[in-house]
């Protein structure tokens, strides 16, 4: 049953590796497999309906119906537990996702600026989809793209979407930004990439008139609990995008491309 009206507040959750051990660098993002049951149980439990972030993206460019009370869920990187215990957890309450791989850190031998955690493999893409969850791309590299050359930005928007596409076997239209960093540019390279859209975080709630290119996502922390899960389901909690970029976000921009001048591409995290 779809609505009519423009849904005002949509949360988009953005999860990480979900395990009871993580490495020091994911840490502050992962949540422990029973919190993270908890948390679908709670989703579940709120009457909101899971739709993909395609679902939600046709929304924005066309205007194509949505659910009154939509949600959607976001993983990214691509961590060993997605392909298997995160992925069942998921079909066992029937909640679609969207599921964003890093190509570089999940395909041995290739360049990739993650630092070294237990990551899902290339192959096990399809299985994602078998398991009803959308794919889509998180760059090749994991790179501050909002730092990098115009040619080494095109390279990590379409090799990944390239390397997906070939395993797949179907079109990849959909990115997430890592670390949410982007700018002008960045959004318009990934529209000439062939991105129908891109997600980035922000940590606010979506809604019915976001940007395309920079939906908003809230960036789920091991600190979360259900209690802050069941007020996002409630539209509170966070502001609502679309905005503008604070001073603050701008100014942190323009110190990291200086930074990138000196150092080269960067980890985004």
């Amino acid at each position: 049953m779809t609505g009519t009206s423009v849904p005002t507040r949509i949360p988009v959750l953005l999860y990480h590796a979900v395990m009871d051990d993580p490495p020091d660098w994911i840490a502050e993002f992962t949540v422990t497999p029973k919190e993270f049951a908890s948390q679908l149980d709670a989703i579940a439990a709120s009457g909101r309906t899971p739709v993909t972030v395609g679902t939600l993206a046709a929304h924005l460019a066309s205007g194509a119906p949505l659910p009154d009370r939509p949600v959607a869920l976001t993983f990214d990187d691509g961590f060993a537990d997605l392909v298997g215990p995160t992925a069942e957890a998921l079909a066992e309450r029937e909640l679609p996702a969207t599921a964003y791989l890093t190509t570089g850190a999940i395909t041995p031998g290739r360049p990739c600026l993650l630092p070294p955690a237990p990551m899902m493999t290339l192959d096990q893409a399809p299985r994602l989809e078998g398991y009803g969850m959308e794919v889509g791309a998180h760059t090749a590299t994991h790179a501050q793209l909002d730092t990098l050359a115009p040619a080494a930005l095109r390279r990590e928007l379409r090799e990944s979407k390239a390397v997906l596409e070939d395993t797949l076997g179907h079109e990849v239209r959909h990115l997430a930004y890592p670390h949410g960093y982007n700018s002008p540019a960045v959004r318009r390279a990934a529209a000439a990439a062939g991105y129908t859209s891109a997600v980035a975080v922000r940590h606010a709630l979506s809604s019915g008139n976001d940007q395309i290119y920079r939906i908003a996502r809230l960036i789920v922390r091991r600190t979360h609990t259900v209690a802050d899960v069941e007020r996002w389901m409630e539209g509170r909690g966070a502001r609502t995008a679309p905005y503008p970029d604070s001073l603050p976000t701008i100014g942190w921009r323009m110190y990291r491309r200086t930074r990138a001048l000196v150092r080269g591409a960067e980890f985004a995290g």
